[in-house]
């Protein structure tokens, strides 16, 4: 098990990182969180927006099409998912994208995922399609070329370090074992150089603040730099998190739709933390990548035609008028998905502002 192996690298080599307890409870191949289960839906652990409704991934599908126009409508480019989930939402944004003449033939599907559970169930969500899936385990094995990239719920579970401020210093906190065995918290040695990774705004915090550092999403920025440097590119973000760099604790861990105690049994919940919206855009700024928003999740739907298209879909099926309501009002309300998810746009520079988006 996984909370054992934990545990005798702890008494070996002392605490690990948060990112580290992350990493091997998420990623391990064997018997990490997502090698082991599909945990998408109503009857698992947790639910993301293109299962709440099929018009969430159409307006994707939209979205990147006229990406595509915005691009020059190059013959072939890549269309990627990072973290597809159970490939719901790629099956709706295709089903939409079909409508605009030229898209299909030009995309080729990647979809970057690491879970062999996973990929069966896209594989399964994805046939009707038509489209040919090609899989890969990390965006810089993703073919050459013109690229549009959509990440919901991807950066949430990147994992995390946290530090705490101790006078002058800011002290990784990291997890050890008490005197039962028991995953704890403990405060580990200063971060030196490392703290050169806390937002601006963050770095005068009183005594005693938690600060996250989210090394994960600026490896995602440079790759997209990377790649976006040598072709034409664009990239959607939708997660959930402040729009400016807050301080404290947002690791959770979430199990049966329920939270519970994030160390209490590793590999067996999930396990996120919130998305710095202004640390990642600053990160995109230094790597010279144009950036838009971040904008509300609820704004950005109905800007898209949410409300237009649930009409259409009642127009077309009248008996189902109040389940189109009700995921109209799941994914816009400010109490439920509206507020708290946000997106953002990093796209080369010379594109015009993405759809959704107001001018840069």
């Amino acid at each position: 098990m996984i909370a054992d192996r934990l545990r005798d690298r702890i008494r070996q080599t002392g605490p690990m990182s948060i990112a580290a307890f992350m990493t091997e409870a998420l990623f391990d191949p064997r018997d990490g969180y997502y090698a082991t289960k599909d945990p998408i839906g109503a009857g698992a652990d947790f639910i993301t927006a293109p299962e709440i409704s099929q018009m969430f991934g159409e307006l994707m599908g939209l979205w990147a099409a006229q990406s595509w126009m915005d691009m020059g409508k190059p013959a072939a480019f890549q269309l990627v998912e990072l973290g597809p989930g159970r490939g719901t939402m790629m099956a709706d944004a295709l089903r939409a994208a079909r409508t605009v003449p030229g898209f299909m033939d030009a995309a080729h599907v990647v979809l970057i995922e690491a879970s062999a559970a996973l990929k069966a169930v896209q594989a399964q969500t994805l046939g009707p399609t038509g489209a040919q899936i090609r899989w890969v385990d990390r965006l810089e094995s993703v073919p050459p070329g013109p690229a549009i990239v959509l990440g919901n719920e991807f950066l949430d579970c990147l994992p995390v370090r946290q530090a705490i401020r101790r006078g002058d210093d800011w002290h990784e906190r990291m997890i050890g074992l008490d005197a039962d065995a028991v995953f704890v918290f403990v405060l580990g040695p200063p971060l030196g150089a490392d703290a050169n990774l806390i937002p601006d705004r963050l770095r005068g915090a009183p005594e005693d603040s938690l600060v996250e550092l989210r090394p994960g999403d600026r490896q995602v920025v440079d790759a997209l730099a990377a790649r976006f440097a040598d072709a034409p590119g664009r990239a959607l973000f939708i997660d959930y998190g402040p729009a400016t760099s807050e301080t404290g604790d947002t690791l959770q861990a979430v199990k049966a739709h329920k939270k519970v105690p994030p160390l209490e049994a590793p590999g067996t919940a999930d396990l996120t933390a919130r998305v710095d919206f202004e640390s990642l855009a600053a990160a995109a700024r230094a790597a010279r990548l144009a950036v838009s928003g971040p904008v509300t999740q609820g704004d950005f739907l109905i800007g898209l035609g949410l409300e237009a298209r649930a009409a259409a879909l009642c127009q077309a099926a009248p008996d189902k008028r109040a389940v189109f309501a009700r995921q109209v009002w799941r994914l816009t309300d400010p109490e439920q998905m509206g507020t708290l998810f946000k997106l953002v746009c990093l796209d080369a520079d010379g594109l015009p502002a993405p759809p959704g988006f107001t001018a840069r």
